[in-house]
C-alpha cells in the first residue's frame, strides 16, 4: 500500500525506520468514500482514526434544534477522529463526512494499542499529534473568544489557504462559529478592500 505522503508525515514529527513504517502500514486499510458519505455516525463507537491521503472531510456535532456545528476540516497529509471516542472506545457524539471523493487509510484502535510497544516510533509520534490536537483545540477556544468574525475569517485563510479555497463556504462559516450570510458579508468587504 506504500504511502509516501504518511511516511513523510511520520518522518516530520517521531523520524521512523523504514520496517517499523512497513509494519504500521500493515494494520491500516484504504477507503474510498464518495463525497457527501459518512466515515462515522454520531452515536457510534470510532474504531479507526483516519488519515486523509486524498480529498477533504469534515466532522461535525448536530445540536438539539439539529443544527451542524463543524468541529474540524481535513485535507491530504491530516488525521481526522472522534478523538474522544477513538480513545475511550465509548460512542460518540461526532459524525464524519467526506466533502469531497475521499481516499483515507483506517487505523484501527485495538491494532494501535497493540503495536505502540513494537514500534516506539508510533507511540512518540501519535503523542505527539495528540499534543497538536490539544493546542489546536485551545488555540481555536482561546480565538472563538477573543476574535471576532471577521478576524477569525482572515485567521483561517492566512494559515488554511487550501481550506478556504476547496472547502463549501457553508462549513467554513460553520467552522468558524457564524452563519452562511455573516460569512458572505466578510468575504464581501475584504473583497472591496483588496480592490
Amino acid at each position: 500500500m506504500r504511502s509516501t505522503l504518511l511516511f513523510n508525515n511520520f518522518n516530520k514529527y517521531a523520524p521512523i525506520k523504514e520496517t517499523d513504517f512497513e509494519r504500521i502500514e500493515s494494520i491500516m486499510a484504504k477507503k474510498f468514500v464518495k463525497k457527501r458519505r459518512s466515515l462515522l455516525t454520531e452515536g457510534d463507537v470510532s474504531r479507526y482514526i483516519y488519515f486523509i491521503e486524498k480529498g477533504a472531510l469534515r466532522s461535525f456535532t448536530i445540536d438539539k434544534e439539529g443544527t451542524e456545528h463543524v468541529i474540524q476540516l481535513g485535507l491530504e497529509g491530516h488525521w481526522i477522529a472522534d478523538l474522544s471516542s477513538f480513545i475511550t472506545q465509548v460512542p460518540g457524539n461526532i459524525s464524519i463526512e467526506a466533502i469531497e471523493d475521499s481516499e483515507v487509510l483506517l487505523l484501527p484502535h485495538r491494532e494501535l494499542e497493540l503495536l505502540y510497544n513494537e514500534v516506539p516510533a508510533l507511540e512518540r509520534y501519535f503523542r505527539h499529534l495528540y499534543q497538536r490536537a490539544y493546542v489546536g483545540l485551545q488555540q481555536r477556544l482561546n480565538t472563538a473568544v477573543s476574535l471576532n468574525a471577521e478576524d477569525r475569517y482572515r485567521m483561517l485563510i492566512h494559515d488554511f489557504p487550501q481550506v478556504a479555497a476547496r472547502v463549501p463556504l457553508i462549513y467554513v462559516a460553520s467552522f468558524l462559529g457564524i452563519t452562511p450570510e455573516s460569512l458572505s458579508r466578510i468575504r464581501k468587504q475584504l473583497f472591496h478592500e483588496r480592490a
